[in-house]
């Protein structure tokens, strides 16, 4: 990960003395004591043993035993113990003292001894690429090097990125369908609003055409402001395909043949459609080519948005009324015979 940063917690330095003490399995068993009371009995002799709590009546007290302090590891050693069938041995009996060199602390999560490393981010790569780096190519050497029941783990940006995915993936399909039922409420007509929604998946290859683009010349990461740049750019696609559709549908009811019909549409809606589109896209214009300070927050989702209403603009003046002449030719058909039956 070339321009990453990356920091370990706690350091890496194994600079802070130590003194590490083993126990000696033969020479416990042959005192009558088990590992866990040396245990208890080395914290005694260390930081102190807590036995119990005092409760004063208004406060609740901790109990700690400690003995005399002591100065260098041969004082720790020959501190004299009291054992159930050896009678008085030297601490250094039972554990074995050796001097040697640690962390400066010991971080634990879930009871496991723990090291975090904190990485930063390259700024020309997104955080979703730099997770695929460290699972594919820097996990599996890590895991090389680690004991067998070693696990790793991914949490702070890595686990947000997780959830607003999942987040937004769920308000996408949210709005879709409530877009959906709304469009079909004031068309009265499932089929129509289908018509309409189809236009959804364009400008979304749109948005995305238009983010592939722009990183050709300036790196713009698939951040959230991008992200909620495809949900609003669902409220503005269909505007378009509503007027066509609405006023096709007007006029055959009219009594216009649908082909007719479509291309009365077009004709009477392609300057409205045209304008709400060209008005939208130089309003999003300056925050896609602007070059100040924090303007890259803002380039991901003008980008999507301005990419969504050049596709979907198309697909509106092209293949919408397409979709809308489906059966009109049978239509036609069927009103010249019926035309013809009630001549005389």
């Amino acid at each position: 990960l070339p321009g990453a940063r990356i920091r370990p917690r706690p350091g890496l330095e194994l600079a802070e003395p130590q003194l590490r003490l083993t126990p000696i399995e033969e020479r416990i068993a042959e005192a009558g004591w088990t590992r866990r009371e040396v245990g208890m009995i080395t914290r005694a002799i260390g930081q102190g043993l807590f036995v119990t709590d005092h409760f004063d009546g208004e406060r609740r007290l901790d109990v700690i035993v400690r003995i005399e302090g002591w100065n260098t590891p041969e004082e720790l050693a020959a501190i004299p113990l009291a054992t159930p069938q050896a009678q008085v041995l030297p601490l250094g009996e039972l554990v074995a003292v050796d001097r040697t060199a640690g962390p400066d602390r010991i971080r634990r999560l879930d009871r496991r001894r723990t090291l975090t490393l904190e990485v930063i981010a390259p700024p020309d790569l997104s955080l979703e690429q730099t997770l695929a780096v460290l699972r594919q190519t820097v996990e599996p050497v890590v895991y090389r090097q680690l004991p067998a029941d070693a696990l790793i783990t991914y949490t702070g940006s890595a686990d947000k990125l997780k959830t607003a995915l999942s987040d937004m993936s769920g308000a996408f399909l949210l709005a879709v369908i409530i877009l959906y039922l709304l469009i079909s409420v004031l068309f009265r007509s499932f089929r129509d609003s289908l018509l309409i929604i189809v236009s959804l998946p364009l400008a979304t290859v749109g948005g995305v055409a238009m983010l592939q683009l722009l990183n050709l010349f300036t790196f713009q990461p698939m951040d959230l402001l991008t992200m909620i740049g495809f949900v609003i750019l669902l409220g503005l696609v269909v505007n378009n395909a509503i007027l066509l559709v609405h006023q096709a549908r007007a006029a055959q009811r009219e009594g216009e043949e649908r082909t007719a019909a479509v291309h009365r549409a077009v004709r009477l809606r392609l300057r409205p459609i045209l304008m709400s589109t060209l008005t939208s896209l130089f309003g999003m214009m300056p925050l896609l080519l602007a070059l100040g300070a924090g303007s890259e927050l803002y380039r991901g989702m003008a980008a999507v948005i301005i990419g969504g209403l050049l596709v979907s603009t198309l697909f509106t003046l092209v293949l919408l009324p397409s979709l809308l002449q489906m059966g009109g030719r049978e239509d036609g058909e069927r009103s010249r015979r019926l035309t013809k039956q009630s001549s005389p």
